[in-house]
């Protein structure tokens, strides 16, 4: 199976790049990667990559910028070293949230990170809870869009948390929060909320009985925590008992960690998607074994619809 197989791993987060090779049983293929005084970024593979299936891990996390040219740069030279094909392993989607016009005059930098991507020689994707859906349509090429909930539902289910609520700290999570709901048999709730600034939010109601119940706040990305913990704060004075999280993405900043600790949340389970993801009160998931079994049925042509199943 793992004949032509050969995974690189950018400077974003090498523990994940590991443990993906580790879970696959192959080692990873010697890079150099190096900046120079001006901050250019300089890329050497140091082994024959002809005609290999190529796979480089490279979540485009802080500093963002960083992360995404050298993840171009390393696909420009697998393509120059004449790899067979090219894919993209992006355990999270930078940009997301810049998917669309809501403004004048602004661009949709999503859609021109998939262009450029796709420019470099990027011949799939291969990426994890995407901010919003749509975004795999901004490429014209396969994007595989895995789900962390399977990861994230079995550590709750294995902290026997009983009569619980599944909450949306927002109207936009609403779509996710329910599939985790439905998942567990639980009721929904949703908390309304109004956004002062990109750090700052306030939660002004409750849609749902949360009143003596256990609470799971579900998102797909903090980083400064501000909507996590204000919609705690506001549940907890709704009568919530114990309130935890469940978030894909934890791009967590200092910030963000001072605000879990001080705040309601008693845990929050993440993935270690980036490696952001940790901090008081914080639970690092690894997702490298549902990165891996994706890359080994992606090269081995097989389905990977199988990997969204979660199973009681």
């Amino acid at each position: 199976m793992n004949d032509g197989l050969k995974i690189l791993s950018g400077s974003a987060h090498p523990e994940l790049s590991k443990d993906i090779a580790a879970h696959l049983g192959v080692p990873l293929c010697s890079v150099t990667l190096e900046t120079f005084p001006d901050e250019e970024t300089f890329v050497q593979i140091n082994e024959n990559i002809r005609g290999r299936d190529v796979f480089i891990v490279q979540p485009t996390c802080p500093p963002a910028n960083q992360n995404l040219m050298e993840l171009l740069i390393m696909v420009d030279a697998a393509r120059r070293a004449s790899a067979h094909r090219i894919t993209a392993v992006l355990p999270f989607f930078g940009y997301a949230r810049q998917d669309r016009k809501d403004r004048p005059r602004v661009p949709i930098t999503a859609k021109l990170v998939a262009n450029l991507m796709v420019a470099a020689g990027v011949n799939r994707v291969l990426t994890m809870d995407l901010h919003a859906q749509q975004i795999q349509g901004f490429f014209d090429i396969p994007v595989d869009h895995l789900y962390a909930s399977p990861v994230l539902i079995k550590a709750i289910r294995e902290r026997g948390i009983e009569d619980i609520v599944v909450v949306s700290p927002d109207v936009g999570g609403i779509k996710m929060s329910h599939a985790y709901a439905k998942t567990l048999g639980t009721p929904f709730a949703i908390v309304a909320k109004n956004r002062v600034s990109a750090e700052e939010v306030v939660a002004l109601n409750v849609i749902g009985d949360v009143k003596g119940k256990n609470v799971l706040l579900v998102d797909d990305l903090t980083e400064t925590a501000g909507t996590l913990t204000s919609a705690a704060k506001l549940l907890a004075e709704h009568g919530a008992k114990n309130i935890y999280a469940g978030v894909s993405h934890a791009v967590l900043g200092d910030k963000g960690r001072e605000r879990l600790a001080a705040s309601a949340i008693i845990e929050v389970f993440v993935t270690d998607s980036v490696p952001q993801a940790h901090g008081p009160k914080v639970t690092a998931l690894s997702v490298a074994s549902l990165l891996g079994e994706a890359i080994k049925r992606i090269h081995s042509d097989e389905s990977v619809t199988s990997l969204f199943d979660i199973r009681g």
